[in-house]
Order: structure tokens, then sequence, then C-alpha cells
């Protein structure tokens, strides 16, 4: 694309998205705000595999009141953390924000750096993260390719099956170094509003008088299918003079998180049959069917906590619909 092309695009773009970009979310509005980088950070980690609306509904603001600051965040408690977490997903982002926010402390002077390259250095920061940061938290002349960005450029250069190599050399190409901040939320927007994965807008996305694949824009979006396994496990309530059986996860993907007993076979002979859901976990599909036992004695495999206490504590995704069935059958 030549240069003159690449300028014209550049000036749509910012005419579209004064007039018609996100900018009244919070994470966008932070100029005047000293903790600026810091919000940017928890807000891109957030927005990582979760929709904008959840994370601004539910999570954004009741995660920055509990950890203000980088400081507040490297001393968190993980419990804590992963409570505060809890229905994002993908905890091991929770974890990571402590382990970074750790390192700033001990190499940075408990802020975020500003340049990508020790941004890079974090745990859990990719190059994605750390141009974001950079540029919205620092107003640095940064590119950098989500998947939004990625689509976009696949289309606008119709690339098929790029390397991220090639995706971030044409970020740079169109990179509008006078106007970092604004090209970067513009792109975003387009790639969230316009060019959708399925059902694409082409028509009326700005820069559609630019974009070579806008006839044929699903050629530059496929996508492998995922396979999944099927299995079918019993998760037990176990109850003892009032409390239910929990263990805490040591495993890498529910790490920290708590869950009611759950494997395939578990079903004691003479435990009450609740309900059954369907959850997807990694690669399995999994059929769930819920039980109730009420025990003669405690069973010391497993820590055992009052409704109220386990209301404190970080559960994974299926503990949690598991319980919402328990709670409707038992009229808690």
């Amino acid at each position: 694309m030549q240069k003159e092309m690449i300028e014209k695009l550049q000036k749509n773009l910012l005419k579209w998205y004064e007039n018609n970009g996100r900018k009244t979310l919070p994470w966008r509005n932070l100029q005047n705000d000293t903790n600026r980088a810091y919000k940017v950070y928890i807000s891109e980690i957030m927005l990582q595999q979760t929709q904008v609306r959840v994370v601004l509904e539910r999570f954004y603001f009741p995660f920055l009141q509990q950890f203000p600051t980088l400081l507040s965040l490297a001393n968190a408690k993980e419990d804590a953390l992963l409570k505060a977490w809890q229905g994002l997903g993908y905890y091991s982002r929770a974890r990571n924000l402590k382990k970074a926010a750790r390192q700033c402390v001990a190499e940075f002077g408990g802020l975020l750096p500003r340049k990508k390259d020790d941004l890079l250095k974090l745990c859990g920061v990719g190059a994605y993260t750390a141009g974001a940061v950079a540029c919205f938290g620092y107003d640095e002349s940064e590119s950098f390719v989500d998947a939004n960005i990625s689509r976009i450029l696949k289309r606008l250069f119709a690339l098929q099956n790029p390397s991220q190599k090639e995706l971030e050399i044409r970020a740079k190409l169109l990179l509008n170094e006078k106007e970092p901040f604004n090209h970067n939320q513009a792109l975003l927007d387009v790639g969230a509003l316009f060019c959708l994965f399925k059902n694409a807008k082409c028509k009326l996305c700005p820069l559609n008088a630019f974009c070579k694949g806008k006839n044929t824009p699903e050629l530059y979006t496929k996508s492998p299918k995922k396979s999944y396994e099927n299995l079918e496990l019993d998760l037990v309530f176990l109850e003892f003079g009032g409390k239910f059986a929990l263990e805490k996860s040591t495993k890498k993907l529910y790490k920290g998180l708590y869950n009611f007993p759950f494997k395939e076979g578990l079903k004691p002979s003479d435990a009450v049959f609740l309900g059954e859901f369907k959850h997807t976990y990694t690669k399995y599909k999994l059929r769930i069917k819920i039980y109730h036992q009420i025990l003669q004695k405690e069973n010391v495999e497993f820590e055992f906590k009052s409704l109220e206490e386990i209301e404190s504590l970080a559960l994974s995704k299926l503990s949690l619909k598991a319980l919402q069935i328990f709670k409707a059958q038992n009229a808690f």
C-alpha cells in the first residue's frame, strides 16, 4: 500500500473514530489519572477472552476498588485475588497479574515500565499487551496485533495464512505515529463493530474503500474446528453437620480454586440425584450429574465449609454451576 493511500486510510479512520468511536469506555479516559498505566493494564488483561460488556458491568471497577494500585496487587493474598477474578475464567491471568506486580516492585520501582521491551519481561505479558499498555498507558507510538486487528489486516491486505510477524509488520506500516492512541483504539473498534468473524458489516466499515478482501471476507477468517472428548462425571455434595466437602485444586487450570468432589464413577449408592448440566472444560465436553449425600462422619480427605463460608471462596465455574442447582433444589 502506497504512502498516500496509507495517509488517506489513517485520516478516514481517525475521522470515523472522532464521531463514532467507543470513547466513553473508562480505560480510554485516563489522561489525567496518575494511575493510568495500571488501570489500562488491568483492562487489557481482563479483556483477553472476555467481552467488553462483561468486563465493564461486572469486573473492572470492583477489582480496582479491591486492588487499586500495583503495590496492593503485589501484596494480594491468592485466595482474595482468585475470588475477585471469579467468573472471568482463565485464572492463570490473575496469578500472572500478581507475579508481574511483584516484578515491578522488585525491578521497576513499583511502577509499570514505560517501554514495550521492558513490559515484555513481565510475567503473562505478550507482544499485544506490552504494545497496548505502552500506547494506551503512556502514549508510546506502538503498533500491535490482537484477534480483532489480525482479522482487519488479513482482509485489508487479502492475506491468507500470514505469519504473526507479517501481521505485525503490516500493523506498523499502517500506524499513525502522530496519533497512535486514537489510531489503535479506532482499529480495535472497527474489529469489534464491523470486521466481525461472521457476518462482517463491510459496507459500514470506515476502511471499506481500502480493503482488498471486502467482497469475500470469509476467506480470511477460517479457523480449524476444535475437537472435544465427551465425558460423564459425578459431582457429589457431601454434607456433614451442615457443612459441605471441598477440595482445593493443585492442577494447573484450576490451581488455587475450590471444587466440590467430582470425577468419573463417584456416585455413592445412597446418594440423592439432584440434576445434571453440561460444561466445557479445555478439550472436554462434560455431562455432570449432581448428587447429595449426608455423611455419618466427617471425611478427612476434604475441607468442610458452610454455605456462608463457601460464598467467600473462589470456586471453579463448574462448581458454581453445580452450587446454583443445589441451592435451587434445597430452596436456599
